[in-house]
């Protein structure tokens, strides 16, 4: 009887063939093919033909990403399927670690942008796209020159020494933190920093970015993903017509915000000393500062067929900045390629290769000028009665108390870096098996840079003779990565395994040459074309260094019904710049998630469309520390070190630079988060809410050694604890939707409580701060029961009947020293929020952006050095708020509250108006969009200083600074008017 049924089940069975096409008739390979109810399934060949056993009466679900699903139940033999695309659901696939994942199955915290997200205008480099885009995400600029570094935070700062950059991949490449370009020498303006090292990238070549904030999210990448990880997808061709693209805008630009000096007349009312009235009328910003043009051309191709996609571009920027002299030139080539091969599409292969060449004009700008010799400095103290020129055209010069003319200094100065980089990678995919899949991925990353940096002879005492120096540096980064996944089709339970293994090295090296008494500027060849044509060599070094990491990791991802989901996850680093003992670390995690929503309590809500209750703990890592610091390092040191004797002869010895320490480890940052996703009243309403606790242990630090240590430094692992926790959300709506009229927005926020627990050491000090008589002072202090980057201050509390400067005696002994500073919470802001929010009418559209913080503050280094009201008094200019506040002017510049401002600001940062035209009769234009956006707009703020936005990097024996703002380049406010058109 058993074998009858059996028998009549099987002959039930039959081949059913088919083909599956998307809207426009194409084959789609590799869509899947399950029988209703069982694991019984398929996938597509190359020209999406599909055969697979089912009885007649079952029901076939036929599933492609980007596509509508859609059920067919079986009558006959064969079949045939069209599928209709699925915009919302494309929005709905997000780029993990290793992988993607649709949204309702992540358990982790992570967000993606696409690209209609992005910050709109002129962006040099990917980081700035997140700007006021992501909650919990601080986008800060060290500078506003074009092409200079920026500081991207997420959830608070993790680390005082190592910084806190994020770990960002570019299509399947970790990239390096370090820089790719050289800093610049001090040549008499003190040391400038490298350029932005993601400038590389033409940023509209990039279709989305997703931040994996929690360790949940970030733990695959391990020993790099303490500071989270930001993955950076480019774009492909998609279904459809081929499609070329050409993106053209001239932008306009000028500076955001004038400083409130006294004028010429003013001044004159000022000064006690007519001497110092030297006749003149001039606006000294107005003299450095300019109107400054960006031109922008884009073009792309891209296209897919039925076994691949391709996307190829080129670009090409030129922006000048608005400091006279300060430029950024950027030419980007893509090709993003991908096939599949063999009949079933078993064997895929993918290349992403980008090739960029940048060349940055500096001006001499820099973070450790000091009171001496840096152009923002000079052109905000430079007296306004004095002018630019002589009545016979040279330049005037006042050369007098460290201070210069600051379009002298210009004219004496160049400084040019150009950079070359190459980032490439090849995915092979094979299906070994049903849903058994092995992947390979090499990357290079290949860099090459020169920077030369020149003081011509001049008649102050910077370097009066003249001098040339050239640095070079090289990067390699490669990478080989092998995986293997495996994933379970089942229509109740979803399991997806992945295990490989990553190996990664890091090649770096570098050399300098300077040469002295150089030729005048106007004379012979330029020392970059023959350094040698006149001078002398004064000086010649290089460096070459190699870091390596060997990984292991491993991830699986389990959904039962679409309802419960878990995570866990594992990754094992050993790297190269850890010690014997301690060469492997281990950082695991674990995530859980409940689709509430698809619960029958609330499956047939039209009110609740979803919702999903996460929760996740995990731990990561941070290896960003010196290479060799745990090996011991010796220098032959003839005269001088340890001496041997041998016989009663002197014999020289070697000097011990750096002491062994074997047991140093990594930096680990363990993380819980739970967060609730929500989307209400048909997507009308949808948002996202995160509490987190991130802790960081085992922070590395450069102390100083015990008593009889060989030298008087040692890295060690210290005890003590960075806490960070808070709350992020992002709520959004689409507040009117219909046919002719749409009206959307969201906002996001994040508040942030940054707490130093249990530090061995009563205090570790940051920040140095530059300015006359300044010398060994810092303002940062990182403490035991107190945030990182918290200011340590003596209290200003003003002026006496004379105007001096009255400070608080904290310990009531008569005199103001270092025993009277106070700690002051803190350079980190308590809240930041970003405010989205879009119209479109017809064919018109307008989007406006703001970004704003509250509860930080910000170190005015700038009004201290520049502006302070001493200035009066030495023949310089001061801000009229300081003159206004009834200070003496005998008063000597000195750190203190006076200059401790409330970073607090809310500001327009974008807005964009477009019209789109969509011709019917021109059937070889898909459409023309013309746009103006406007960048930078307007900022409110109590703030007296450029910008309330900023963060100069002011470490002090390598802890990082916070919350400093010292003549750094100013931002800019910039329109755009552009033109893009799709064939």
């Amino acid at each position: 009887m058993k074998n009858s049924l059996l028998a009549s089940a099987m002959q039930q069975q039959q081949v059913v063939k088919g083909k599956v096409q998307d809207e426009l008739g194409m084959p789609l390979p590799g869509a899947t093919i399950i029988e209703e109810g069982t694991a019984n399934s398929v996938v597509t060949d190359i020209d999406g033909n599909f055969e697979i056993m089912v009885a007649k009466g079952k029901t076939l679900n036929i599933i492609y990403v980007g596509y509508k699903m859609q059920s067919v139940v079986v009558t006959g033999s064969s079949i045939a399927v069209k599928l209709l695309p699925d915009a919302s659901e494309l929005k709905e696939v997000m780029v993990v670690g290793y992988g993607k994942q649709s949204k309702k199955d992540v358990t982790g915290a992570v967000t993606q942008l696409n690209e209609e997200q992005f910050r709109q205008g002129v962006n040099t480099s990917a980081d700035q796209l997140l700007q006021g885009k992501v909650a919990g995400v601080r986008v800060v600029q060290t500078s506003g020159e074009p092409g200079a570094g920026v500081n991207v935070t997420i959830r608070g700062v993790g680390s005082i020494r190592s910084g806190s950059t994020p770990l960002f991949v570019v299509d399947g490449v970790p990239l390096s933190n370090d820089d790719v370009s050289p800093s610049g020498t001090n040549v008499g303006f003190g040391a400038s920093a490298a350029k932005n090292p993601l400038n590389f990238l033409n940023t509209s070549d990039i279709e989305s970015i997703s931040v994996l904030k929690d360790a949940s999210a970030a733990a695959i990448y391990g020993a790099r993903g303490s500071n989270g990880v930001v993955i950076v997808t480019t774009k492909k061709g998609r279904t459809g017509k081929a499609t070329f693209t050409a993106d053209s805008y001239l932008g306009f630009s000028t500076l955001a915000h004038k400083l409130d000096l006294l004028n010429a007349k003013e001044y004159r009312e000022a000064i006690k000393d007519p001497a110092f009235d030297h006749g003149g009328n001039t606006d000294w910003q107005d003299v450095i500062f300019r109107n400054a043009v960006t031109k922008n051309n884009a073009l792309s191709y891209a296209k897919q067929t039925t076994t691949g996609n391709y996307y190829v571009s080129v670009s090409q920027m030129d922006q000048e900045g608005i400091v006279n002299q300060s430029n950024f030139k950027r030419t980007t080539a893509r090709i993003n390629a991908a096939e599949s091969f063999l009949d079933d599409q078993r064997l895929k292969i993918k290349v992403n290769l980008t090739a960029s060449e940048t060349k940055d004009n500096g001006v001499p700008t820099s973070d450790d000028g000091g009171s001496n010799g840096q152009l923002i400095i000079h052109t905000l103290m430079a007296n306004p009665t004095r002018n630019v020129f002589n009545p016979d055209g040279s330049y005037t010069n006042f050369n007098m108390n460290a201070h210069y003319n600051p379009a002298y200094l210009l004219s004496i100065y160049e400084d040019e870096t150009r950079t070359l980089r190459v980032l490439g990678n090849m995915e092979t995919s094979f299906r070994l098996a049903k849903g058994l899949e092995y992947k390979l991925n090499l990357g290079i990353d290949r860099t090459m840079a020169e920077r030369n940096t020149t003081i011509y002879p001049n008649i102050t005492d910077l370097t009066p003779k003249g001098r040339y120096v050239q640095n070079n540096l090289e990067s390699k980064n490669s990478l080989v990565e092998h995986y293997v996944t495996y994933n379970l089709p089942s229509e109740k339970h979803k399991l997806e395994v992945l295990g490989g293994f990553s190996y990664q090295k890091f090649e770096r090296s570098g050399n300098a040459f300077s040469v002295d008494n150089i030729a005048d500027r106007s004379v012979g060849v330029s020392p970059e074309n023959n350094p040698a044509f006149a001078g002398v060599q004064s000086g010649v070094s290089g460096f070459a260094q190699i870091n390596e990491l060997q990984s292991y990791f491993g991830r699986a991802n389990y959904s039962f019904d679409g309802k419960y989901l878990l995570t866990a996850s594992i990754r094992a680093d050993g790297s190269t710049r850890f010690g014997e003992n301690n060469k492997y670390g281990y950082f695991p995690s674990f995530a859980g998630g409940w689709n509430i929503s698809q619960e029958d309590f609330l499956k047939e809500s039209t009110v609740v469309n979803s919702l999903k209750l996460r929760g996740s703990w995990g731990q990561t890592g941070n290896q960003e520390v010196p290479n060799k610091i745990t090996k011991p390092s010796y220098t032959l040191a003839p005269g001088e070190g340890y001496y041997l004797y041998d016989d009663l002869n002197l014999v020289n010895g070697v000097r011990i630079d750096r002491t062994a320490f074997p047991n140093l480890k990594w930096e680990v940052v363990t993380q819980f988060n739970v967060g609730l996703d929500f989307s209400l009243f048909n997507d009308r309403l949808y948002g996202t809410v995160d509490y987190f606790n991130k802790t960081t242990t085992d922070a590395i630090l450069n102390i100083i050694s015990p008593v009889l240590s060989p030298t008087p430094d040692i890295w060690v692992n210290m005890d003590g604890k960075i806490v960070n926790k808070g709350l992020e959300f992002m709520v959004g709506g689409k507040i009117i939707d219909n046919q002719d009229f749409t009206w959307a927005m969201d906002v996001n926020g994040a508040t942030l409580n940054n707490k130093i627990e249990d530090l061995p050491v009563s205090e570790i000090l940051s920040g140095t701060i530059s300015g006359p008589g300044q010398s060994g002072v810092t303002a940062n202090i990182y403490k035991s029961g107190y945030s990182a980057g918290s200011f340590y201050l003596p209290k200003h509390i003003g002026f006496d009947e004379n105007g001096a400067d009255v400070y608080q005696d904290k310990n009531g002994d008569g005199v103001i020293d270092n025993s009277d500073r106070y700690i002051i919470e803190s350079a980190i802001p308590k809240f930041s929020y970003g405010i989205n929010t879009s119209f479109r009418y017809k064919n018109f559209d307008l989007a406006l952006s703001f970004i704003g913080q509250t509860g930080g503050y910000l170190l005015n280094n700038t009004g201290l050095n520049a502006l302070n009201i001493n200035n009066l008094a030495s023949d310089r200019n001061v801000l009229s708020d300081y003159y206004d506040s009834g200070a003496n002017p005998a008063n000597s510049p000195k750190i203190s509250t006076l200059y401790l401002e409330k970073s607090d600001f809310i500001r327009l940062n974008t807005a964009r108006i477009g019209y789109n035209f969509r011709p019917e009769n021109i059937k070889w234009l898909q459409g023309i969009t013309f746009y103006i956006t406007g960048q930078n707009l307007f900022t409110i703020t109590n703030y007296s200083g450029f910008d309330p936005l900023i963060n100069s990097p002011k470490a002090n024996g390598g802890n990082q600074s916070i919350g400093i703002d010292y003549s750094s380049y100013p931002t800019a406010r910039t329109f755009i008017f552009g033109t893009t058109l799709k064939f």
